[in-house]
């Protein structure tokens, strides 16, 4: 029986057309009950790419993954968003799976990569830089707050919109899903996780440079650190 609850399928884009245009086919649009682009001020052909196949695209109007997440969220009426970027590193097949657990009652999920059946795109890599400092950042969320989780980075979630508002996230940047999943441990919110394979990046760039987007953890972790639950 279907859900009472409404889904948002929301697609983050800042200059994909290379990873959208290769993507756009096998995206699960029908999965969700609305579907809306945030755009970053690409410049590249990716609003127009969409514009033709008439679906709505929102114009971000301050920068950075931080104010998309809360423009996607302030742009919809439905219970829940499942947020997706078409670089290549998610997986659309997962995007029917997140709404299904979602619909199990959790408050949020997350595909994670750092599950036995999931897949990091460093697994290949000696030295998987970023797949250690995610662990880490993620041990030690998990041990100030008592979680379990194992992959409290990856964007590629969905979350309720009552419990986006109840956790405020101000974050700027990449920081916001890990700052939702650190909130999320505080409120003791119902989180889940499911396995997922992230593939090669698809053309563009990552906007998030390692050293930079590490400091900005750091800083927010120890903001997460001193003000506790006074969000």
């Amino acid at each position: 029986m279907k859900s009472s609850l409404r889904s948002a399928l929301v697609i983050l884009t800042r200059n994909e057309i290379e990873g959208i245009s290769v993507l756009f086919g096998k995206i699960r649009f029908e999965a969700a009950d609305e579907s809306f682009v945030v755009d970053g001020g690409s410049t590249d052909g990716t609003v127009e790419f969409f514009e033709e196949r008439n679906i709505t695209v929102v114009a971000q109007d301050e920068p950075g993954r931080g104010a998309a997440f809360r423009i996607a969220m302030a742009s919809t009426d439905c219970d829940y968003i499942i947020f997706y970027s078409p670089d290549g590193n998610e997986d659309p097949e997962d995007i029917p799976k997140l709404i299904g657990k979602m619909e199990e009652g959790y408050d949020m999920v997350i595909c994670s990569r750092f599950l036995p059946e999931g897949a990091n795109e460093e697994d290949d890599l000696v030295f998987p830089w970023r797949a250690w400092a995610n662990r880490a950042f993620t041990m030690i969320a998990n041990f100030m707050w008592g979680g379990r989780l194992t992959d409290s980075i990856n964007g590629f979630r969905a979350i309720r919109k009552d419990a986006f508002n109840k956790l405020k996230p101000d974050g700027p940047g990449y920081v916001i899903e890990y700052q939702l999943s650190i909130r999320a441990l505080k409120k003791e919110l119902r989180v889940a996780e499911i396995p997922t394979i992230e593939g090669q990046r698809t053309g563009g760039e990552s906007y998030a440079e390692s050293l930079p987007t590490g400091i900005l953890f750091l800083r927010y972790l120890f903001r997460e650190l001193k003000i506790g639950k006074n969000f």
